[in-house]
This record gives structure tokens, sequence and C-alpha cells, in this order.
């Protein structure tokens, strides 16, 4: 009994982490400090420019565009427009959005406010004002624009002078193809003038607002980053997988160029991407609010710094829950390691057989077959990534999360049941975390700013397995019970963060979380009747197949029922 209790401590103490380090933090009023970013206030400019649609070409974006003008003005900043004729491909785009052929130019903002010395690199910040056909875009990117508009006008509130000069920049086109920053960095002499850029972006309408990705050698700045932001979301993980996918912002034009800079986004709820019904009342002003009060931060941060950072070796960084954050040179990672290695000997010494080993290296691989399995015929069975529109997938994203959750934890008691039974755990656990250590070895090697999601779990575990080992009936099992708990709610947190972001194609990604909560459960793990294990496998999958079922015959929300002809 005692060790279920344990068990599920740890399991209730993970999902309470995972969902803190989820929940966006709550908007701040319209009548906050002035010095403060708020959420309420920026929701005056979002209702504005996001009455309608408004892409590139139109009245309704000649609309925003002037009341953009008017709102940096207000703020005191001097403000220009460029204007150049969109490309063929992107014409092609618009025309087929609109329904017969006409000509259009995008058209960029530029504001300006002077420094102490306007020698010194400018700080850019970034956002496109333009829209999507359909849908009035108050995330995509009017919450970016807004959140802009916000920091301008809070730091001013400040009363201070910046040392280098501030721009804003508000590109147009975007949506067509990166029209306004192609523009803007291949034309304007201004683009010399830029020492740093921070973009703000989305890709849905809520969840959290993380600073997924900068420019080349960021080490520096990435110091400055941590050492400004208050409570930061951000991932060295994301910097690294964001430069394989096809994916591009504004920011891509600037970073192929070699400028420094930081891109943030926030992804949830994905049905409301480039929907008619992304309005400023479907917003997730905690979102907003998480997207400005980090951009504030590192804004007033690099307008003090006497000097830019320059560019220095690349940096491991990551939050824990939104609560702590942590960047370090990457050869630490081995050092990390190390230490989970040397912690799992000493759970494993004098109790590991060869036997033992071979049966733990069976979990591991059945584990991931099994998993696997399900995973492939869930999506199958959803056709989540068949023929269905890109839109109708995002919208399914929430559903088909919980499909693979469901499954994840079916294939972890299939495994459990039929592998480990009765048997004591320590008597396997070599065998089923070594293929976790030598894979995070070889991505140490191959990726380091991208191996710490297989350390820290691995060191936790580790950690846990020691405490057992040490004294497995008293505070140990305490200990293992709460690196467990923050393991795992390191591994749901993201977990969810690449479901979210690449989950409906390739939900496979749930595999490696699976594998690293199996392990960090394994110390505390209780006799197993296979019959029970069996019983609950079995709803589980039930459950995930009936999800899936849903999701096949019921593909198009109601919510998100009508989008953009091209995405």
């Amino acid at each position: 009994m005692k060790s279920w209790m344990h068990l599920a401590v740890a399991g209730v103490g993970a999902i309470l982490l995972a969902v803190f380090a989820t929940t966006t933090p709550s908007p701040a009023p319209a009548d906050a400090p002035a010095t403060d970013f708020s959420a309420g206030r920026a929701m005056a400019d979002v209702r504005e420019i996001a009455k309608a649609p408004h892409p590139t070409g139109t009245p309704e974006n000649a609309r925003v565009r002037d009341y953009l003008i008017k709102r940096l003005r207000s703020l005191g900043m001097t403000v220009t427009t460029t204007t150049a004729p969109i490309s063929a491909k992107a014409k092609e785009r618009l025309d087929k959005w609109r329904g017969s052929p006409a000509d259009a130019q995008a058209v960029n903002l530029l504001a300006t406010l002077p420094g102490l010395d306007s020698t010194k690199p400018a700080v850019l910040l970034m956002a496109h004002h333009d829209s999507v056909w359909g849908s009035p875009g108050a995330a995509d990117d009017t919450a970016g624009v807004a959140a802009i508009l916000e920091t301008v006008r809070a730091f001013l509130a400040g009363g201070q002078k910046p040392e280098r000069d501030l721009m804003v920049l508000l590109t147009d086109g975007e949506e067509l193809g990166l029209e306004g920053a192609e523009q803007f960095f291949a034309t304007n002499p201004a683009k010399d003038r830029v020492g740093v850029i921070v973009n703000l972006e989305t890709r849905g309408g809520g969840g959290r607002a993380s600073m997924f990705e900068t420019g080349d050698q960021n080490g520096a700045m990435i110091d400055l980053f941590g050492g400004a932001v208050r409570h930061p979301v951000a991932t060295s993980l994301s910097a690294f997988v964001y430069k394989k996918l096809p994916n591009s912002t504004d920011y891509t034009v600037a970073q192929k160029l070699g400028v420094p800079g930081f891109n943030f986004a926030f992804i949830g709820r994905p049905g409301l991407y480039h929907s008619p019904l992304a309005t400023p009342d479907a917003l997730d002003q905690g979102s907003l609010q998480d997207m400005g009060r980090q951009t504030l931060d590192l804004t007033r941060a690099l307008l003090a710094a006497p000097e830019l950072p320059g560019k220095t070796p690349d940096r491991v960084f990551y939050d824990l829950f939104g609560m702590v954050f942590l960047a370090y040179s990457a050869w630490v990672g081995w050092l990390i390691l190390i230490v989970a290695a040397g912690a799992y000997a000493y759970a494993g010494l004098g109790v590991t057989t060869l036997r033992g080993f071979g049966r733990g290296a069976g979990i591991w691989l059945a584990l991931l077959v099994i998993a696997g399995l399900l995973l492939y015929i869930s999506n199958f069975a959803s056709i989540a990534n068949g023929p269905t529109n890109y839109y109708d997938r995002l919208a399914a994203i929430p559903r088909l999360e919980a499909q693979a959750a469901l499954l994840c934890v079916a294939a972890a008691a299939l495994v459990a049941g039929l592998l480990l039974g009765r048997r004591p755990a320590s008597q396997v656990l070599a065998g089923a975390v070594t293929p976790f250590l030598l894979l995070a070895a070889v991505a140490q090697a191959m990726a380091p700013t991208a191996a710490f999601p297989l350390q820290i779990p691995l060191l936790l575990g580790g950690v846990g397995a020691a405490a057992m080992r040490w004294r497995a009936d008293g505070a140990g099992r305490w200990v293992a019970t709460g690196a467990a708990a923050i393991g795992m709610g390191y591994m749901l947190t993201l977990g969810h963060a690449l479901f979210q972001a690449v989950g409906p194609g390739m939900p496979f990604v749930m595999i490696v979380p699976l594998g690293l909560s199996t392990v960090m459960l394994l110390p505390l793990m209780p006799e197993i009747a296979r019959s029970r294990a069996m019983r609950t496998a079995g709803a589980l999958v039930v459950l995930g197949l009936a999800i899936a079922l849903w999701v096949r015959f019921d593909a198009v929300a109601p919510s998100v029922a009508v989008y953009t002809s091209d995405h």
C-alpha cells in the first residue's frame, strides 16, 4: 500500500507541476501601474486592429495601417513608410484568396525613438500587421503588434532615456511569404543600424508565450535574457529543432543574415490559427500578458546595456515550470550524464544480474515498440496525418494529445504487467536505463544544446534510485518520490509542448517522455498483478481508439469549420 501511495503522490505532483507550467498568467488590468505591461491596456489596440480581416492590399489593411501610424506617433516616435510591389508568388496567393487578380503592394511601418547615442546599434521590435484573408487575426499577429505598442508605452512611462535607439518595424505581407521582412532587410538602409531584434509571432489563440528561437552564437545574449526577464519561458531545444523545420517567421529573414535576435510566440488553442473565429474576444489575454511582460523586461535590458552582447558559443538554456531559468555551457551536459550514470551504478550495485539487465533492456524495447505501434494505429484511425485539411489537424490537437497520453499509459501498464510483474524493479533498472544513457550521450555529442531533455530526467531518476538504495523505507523513498514528480512533471510539460508543435503528424515524439517517465518511476514501482495491468491497458486502449474515431468522423470542429483556402 505504501508503494502505491508514493506512486500516486509522484503522479499527482507531476500533473500539478505540468498544469502550473502550462497555465498562462492572469492578465494585468487596464489600471495596472503605468510602468507595468498590461494586457488590459493592450486589448484596446487588439480590438481596434482586429475588427475584421486585413490582408495586404485591402482597404481594411489601409485602415489598420493608418491607425498604427497614429498610435506610434502618439508615443513620440518618428514614423516612415516604405512601399514595394509584392512578388509574383505572393500575388498568386493573394489572388487565390480574393478570387480575382489585382495589383497589391506591401507597406511597412518603421518607427524610431531616439536614444542617447544614435550611433550605437539599435534595438528593433518586430511584428506583422497583416492578416490572412478569412481571419481577423486577433492573435496572428495583432497580439504581437499590440504587445509592442504596450511595451513602448510602459518603457516610456519609466522616464528613462534609452542608451540606443528603439526601432519598431511592423511589416506587411508576412502571410504572403515574409514579403515585408524581405523588403526591409534587402533594401532599407535602416537595416544596417539594427543590433538586435525581438520578434513577436503567434500560431493559435493562447498558451504560454515562449522564446523559441535565437540568433547563432547566442551565449552572451542568453545570459542577458536570463538576467533580465522575470520567470522566462524559453528552451534551447526549440531553437535547435526550429532550425530543422521548414517553418519561418519574419525573423527568419534577419537570422539568415546573422542578425542577433529573440523570437517569441504562443501556439496554444491551435484551432484558432487563421480562423474566422480568431476575434479579440477569443484571444487568451493571459497569453498576451505572458508575451508582453517578457518582451518589456528584455527590451528594457537591451536598451539600457552600454554595449550589446557580442557573439559567443551557444548556451544550453531552459526554464523549469516557468519558475527557474537555467543557462550553462554545452560541456556541462557531460557532467550531468556522469553524475546520473554514477547514481544509477550505485543503485544497481550488487543487485543487478545479467538476466535482470536483459529483462530491463527488454522492458525498454517493448515499451517503445508497443507505444509506437499503438500511436501509429491510432494516428491511422484518426487520419491525423492523412488527407485532412491542415487546419482541421490543428483543431484536433487537444483530442489527439489526450488520445496519445492514454495510449502511452496503456503501453506502460502493458509492459509493466508482462515484463515486470512481481519482480523487484531494482533488478531491471540498469537494463532499462542504459539505452537512455547511451542515447543521451549520443545527443550530447551531436546536439549538445538539445540534449538536456534526456539528461535532466536521467539525473533526477538516478538521484531517486540512489536514494532508494540508501534508505528504501524512509527518507530515501520520499526523495525518490520528489525526484520522480519533478522529472515527470517536466516530461509532461515537454510532451505537451512537442505535441502542440508537431504532434498531429509525429505522435511518436511522445515515446521519449513516456520512456523517461517510466524509468523515473521504476524505483517506486510496486508489485503489479498481470491481470490487473492487462485490464487497465485494455480499457485505456479502447478509450484512445474511441478518441481516434471521434477525430476521424468529426474532423472539422464546428468552431473552426471555415478557413482560408491556402496556408
